[in-house]
């Protein structure tokens, strides 16, 4: 066979078969070239490099990076502090050798490539890179030094750490943008200037002794949790869902969910959110998400009739919340298990229940459009075949299996768990092609040596994936630093008088903060300012709170998980959600218009967390047997819908003004039975409370059975991109 037929068998299309056609170069549909070329990849590397050097020294770099983490979760046996610091001075090196100190002047269009540098490194940014790396591994180099003199920095301790500071920070700025390094660089001016400052806001201050041993020579500042989360659990898990995708395990859930939902009504919506919840149970990552399944998912919605804004805005929503969805959730998760003291399997556990319901609420969402576009479903004819699609990629749910199996039957550590899968995925990965080569009857070794580069190229990339998230994890470390030096009680007591000591008006505050934050930090950061300052007063203001006698208490992870939940709307809340940025480079589409559409379609998420604050139930605490957790699932599931049909004016037909707020009382009463059933029983007997929200919502659906017919599409307002269109 010639090389080109080999590589056509050996690197299987991850379109879908039938009816996705393979983009052409500058067509109208080329919705890969401009976004991965331009904004993902970027004119990166030395200037003025002809030989490739900046790219093989990257590659050999991030290799590097993926053996020292697999080796240090089973063989290498290291201090952690040594492995948090090993894990920054990759992720700056990486930084340091690709993205350059100034953004591009060419291109000022309102895209996610403002928030990256996209000129030609200079060796000046390798010599600075060189300073960073040095300044990270200063703690591993003169660890016994270091380890004497606790709290007692010399003045070569000094220089280093104030160094490290600044070089992390200009690293975490070229990555990420401005806000993290701008707000981490507020909580520091606030330490050195606190006692100049208002009575009302004052603080005693710290000198910058005090200050660098804390950040850069103890547990509680850039070495702290968030990182060492980083370095231990997130690595593997970016790692793994990275290579998952790589393998082909992105495009076999696409194709397996638009085979299974593509022939019915606003199919191609329903299967950009079935794939993007499969794939996000394994890669933890909104825009990665966005990314792979999206450029698919996206031209056959808008193929469909679904106007570019809202076809993005489904891609994205769905993303988004695929760092809810266990056993693979975003860092911040693993941060929960730490801060919370809880293994990461009873976060997954909590997590299940309101992530697969906003789920169930967003395919409710693609629906109701899809009525009132009068959408149809695509031809079974075009479509692939679900049973051959299964029985094709039936071996990328091994490695899922594993992990799953690792992490529930055998009860091992997460760190343990994906380790394992990973190495059960590598396997897969260097053998598949040499199977496909064997049916085929192709050159078996070429095949072989092209397993061997497409694993070890996937490792590599996940690591890149993860210089972002390192250096996220240590920014946010310096704030939680600043907290801990008592700073974080000063502003938790101001954030306390200012909620009035009234619980409802402290969640509105945390959750407005969060929405905040979230125009300018990522999701991680996000939580782990949020979690820090509000997560106990969200606990300690709920002390003593009763519900018809019921005294009510908050859990801590409850609290950490409202932060989380509310963090996640950073991806796609405006004005800078990189997620929303990435469905619409590739929908072509306004970045603004998608963010503000998503996170309209995101407030069922936002309403998730504000009662399981309240009603632990759907937390799945306290509930060990299957049969009771699936209950707590259909019944909140049934109030979702009920919330979607009040959002988006919809059941058979259009609702009027009484029959949405019917509609959120059914919301109320299936989320939280218990302000229902107090007023009669006891609080055990509360799941009686969900046949009233059944009976209220089988009201309201015999009410709009009553007005006739439902609307069809010409009987609606057409929306005007389809008119343009017309």
């Amino acid at each position: 066979m010639s090389n080109s037929q080999n590589e056509k068998i050996l690197l299987p299309q991850a379109g879908i078969p039938g009816f996705v056609l393979t983009p052409k170069k500058n067509s109208s549909e080329d919705i890969v070239g401009e976004y991965r070329e331009e904004v993902v990849h970027g004119d990166r590397g030395l200037a003025g490099d002809k030989t490739g050097i900046s790219a093989k020294i990257t590659f050999i770099v991030a290799l590097c990076w993926a053996f020292f983490q697999m080796s240090t979760a089973s063989w290498l046996l290291l201090d952690s502090l040594q492995v948090k610091a090993i894990h920054l001075a990759f992720a700056l090196s990486l930084i340091y050798l690709n993205l350059p100190t100034l953004k591009s002047e060419t291109k000022s269009r309102w895209d996610l490539r403002i928030l990256l540098a996209m000129k030609k490194v200079t060796i000046v940014d390798w010599m600075i890179g060189i300073v960073g790396v040095i300044a990270a591994l200063y703690i591993v180099i003169d660890y016994a030094g270091i380890s004497e003199r606790p709290g007692q920095p010399i003045g070569r301790d000094l220089i280093m750490g104030v160094t490290l500071v600044a070089l992390m920070l200009e690293a975490t700025r070229r990555v990420l943008g401005p806000a993290l390094p701008v707000i981490a660089g507020a909580f520091m001016a606030y330490v050195f200037l606190g006692p100049y400052l208002p009575d009302l806001i004052a603080f005693k201050g710290a000198t910058l002794t005090r200050f660098i041993s804390q950040m850069t020579m103890d547990t509680q500042g850039i070495y702290g949790v968030p990182l060492h989360v980083s370095a231990t659990v997130v690595f593997l898990f970016v790692m793994f869902g990275t290579m998952l995708d790589r393998a082909g395990g992105g495009a076999f859930f696409t194709r397996l969910a638009i085979s299974g939902l593509g022939q019915y009504r606003g199919g191609a919506a329903k299967a950009a959110v079935v794939s993007s919840a499969l794939s996000g149970t394994v890669s933890g990552s909104s825009i990665a998400n966005v990314v792979t399944t999206g450029t698919f998912t996206i031209p056959l919605m808008k193929r469909l009739g679904y106007p570019a804004k809202k076809a993005a805005a489904i891609e994205v929503a769905s993303s988004v919340n695929g760092q809810l969805a266990p056993p693979v959730m975003g860092a911040a998760a693993f941060i929960i298990a730490e801060y919370v003291n809880v293994p990461y399997i009873e976060v997954a556990k909590a997590a299940a229940v309101p992530a697969f319901v906003s789920y169930v609420g967003l395919l409710w969402i693609t629906h109701i459009e899809a009525c009132k576009l009068g959408l149809k479903g695509l031809p079974k004819s075009e479509l692939p075949r679900f049973w051959i699609e299964l029985k094709n990629g039936l071996h990328y749910l091994l490695p899922l299996f594993v992990l799953i199996w690792e992490l529930v039957v055998e009860m091992h550590s997460a760190e343990m768990s994906v380790f394992r899968a990973i190495l059960v995925l590598a396997f897969l990965m260097v053998f598949q092609p040499v199977v496909i080569a064997k049916v085929h009857n192709a050159d078996m070794w070429a095949a072989f040596k092209f397993g061997v580069k497409n694993t070890l190229s996937s490792m590599a990339a996940g690591a890149n994936n993860m210089a972002g998230v390192a250096l996220a994890t240590a920014s946010a470390g310096i704030i939680v630093g600043c907290v801990s030096l008592g700073l974080g009680q000063q502003i938790t007591s101001f954030v306390e008088a200012l909620s009035m000591g009234n619980i409802f008006l402290m969640i509105f505050i945390t959750a407005l903060a969060s929405l905040l934050l979230g125009m300018g930090l990522p999701t991680t950061a996000n939580y782990i300012i949020m979690a820090s300052l509000t997560a106990p007063v969200i606990v300690e203001l709920a002390t003593g709170m009763s519900l018809h006698g019921q005294e009510i208490v908050i859990p801590l992870i409850a609290a950490h998980l409202f932060c989380f939940y509310f963090g996640i709307l950073a991806d796609d809340t405006p004005p800078v959600g990189l997620a929303a940025y990435a469905g619409a480079a590739i929908a072509k589409e306004n970045p603004i218009a998608v963010g503000v559409q998503g996170f309209l379609y995101d407030i069922r998420t936002v309403i998730i967390p504000v009662f399981f604050l309240f009603n632990s139930d759907i937390l799945l605490l306290g509930i060990d047997t299957w049969t009771e957790a699936l209950f707590i699932f259909a019944m909140t599931s049934i109030g979702m819908i009920a919330f979607t049909c009040a959002t988006q004016g919809w059941v058979l037909t259009r609702t009027n003004i009484i029959e949405r707020v019917f509609l959120l009382g059914v919301t109320v009463i299936m989320m939280f039975p218990a302000t229902l059933t107090g007023f009669f029983l006891d609080y055990s007997q509360r799941y009686w409370g969900y046949a009233a929200g059944i009976a209220l919502f089988a009201f309201v659906i015999l009410m709009q059975k009553m007005k006739g017919q439902p609307a069809k599409a010409a009987d609606l307002e057409m929306p005007k991109d389809l008119e343009v269109q017309a």
